[in-house]
């Protein structure tokens, strides 16, 4: 991928999304455009080339252990991937309690990037609504 983004146009989502698919039907109902981060390491690997923001599950049972897909993780260590993010959403499960959306945090702070928004599984439509009017604001600010 080597398309780039504009001051006008909302910024490029990559995302995980494992097999239930929560994250991706949240992609879905954005309606921006999005890349996924490959299920499989038998799939070729994705490489941005652009700013992005990163949207991806928390595993785990809240304790932050496992909580960031490994996925996500080798995504990120590729350093032409981590270069381009400016921000990351996190999915979650309210009942990991305190650990809510706590792979959202660890990436926002070995990035060095804001965590942005945290959502419930797939999201209700008001998370669709905030998230859209709010990445809108939030990039035309970052150009």
């Amino acid at each position: 991928m080597t398309a780039t983004a504009t001051a006008t146009e909302a910024p490029l989502l990559v995302f995980f999304s494992s097999i239930s698919g929560n994250t991706a039907r949240f992609i879905d109902k954005l309606g921006l455009r999005a890349e996924r981060i490959p299920l499989y390491r038998s799939e070729e690997p994705l490489q941005v080339d652009e700013p992005y923001v990163l949207v991806t599950p928390t595993y785990g049972g809240g304790d932050g252990n496992g909580a960031v897909p490994k996925q996500v993780i080798r995504f990120l260590n590729d350093e032409r991937n981590r270069r381009g993010i400016r921000g990351v959403i996190s999915a979650g499960n309210t009942n990991f309690g305190e650990g809510f959306c706590i792979a959202g945090d660890i990436i926002s702070r070995k990035c060095d990037v804001p965590h942005l928004y945290r959502l419930e599984l797939f999201g209700t439509a008001d998370d669709v609504a905030r998230v859209s009017d709010g990445l809108e604001s939030w990039w035309k600010r970052q150009q």
